[in-house]
């Protein structure tokens, strides 16, 4: 059962994650961030990081997204007065973009795969564990 709401959440975050750079009304993409740092926070629920996705809440999702639409909201964003980058710039972009992503997928496949999960601590990340530090000896 859990493992389908990992996956799900790991859909939600990328599906509302790339809603954030497709949409075009700005308050919308924020919102979309909101519900991606939500869906990063189940993730951290679901990993027994309880403290951690509380954090990630009230820092991302209620203090940074909070400026992130006040700023938004005093802004005046009007599409006659903003300046059009030309189709080279552009194209730059694309390209930095993909040359970005064939990194990123090649230090991911060198990577090594995640350990059994037998062999998992299912005591990190727990409030009551906060300021313990543990020694293999």
């Amino acid at each position: 059962m859990t493992i389908y709401l990992f996956y799900f959440l790991s859909f939600l975050a990328i599906l509302c994650g790339l809603m954030v750079i497709l949409e075009k009304n700005p308050i919308h993409s924020v919102l979309y961030l909101v519900i991606t740092f939500f869906a990063i926070a189940g993730h951290y629920i679901l990993l027994n990081a309880q403290f951690l996705a509380a954090v990630h809440i009230i820092v991302y999702a209620g203090a940074i997204m909070v400026l992130f639409l006040f700023v938004i909201m005093l802004l005046n964003l009007n599409k006659e007065t903003e300046p059009h980058k030309p189709i080279a710039v552009k194209f730059a972009a694309v390209i930095s973009a993909g040359i970005l992503l064939i990194v990123l997928v090649g230090a991911l496949r060198s990577t090594n795969s995640l350990p059994a999960p037998e062999t998992i601590n299912t005591d990190m990340g727990l409030v009551k564990n906060l300021g313990k530090v543990l020694f293999k000896q």
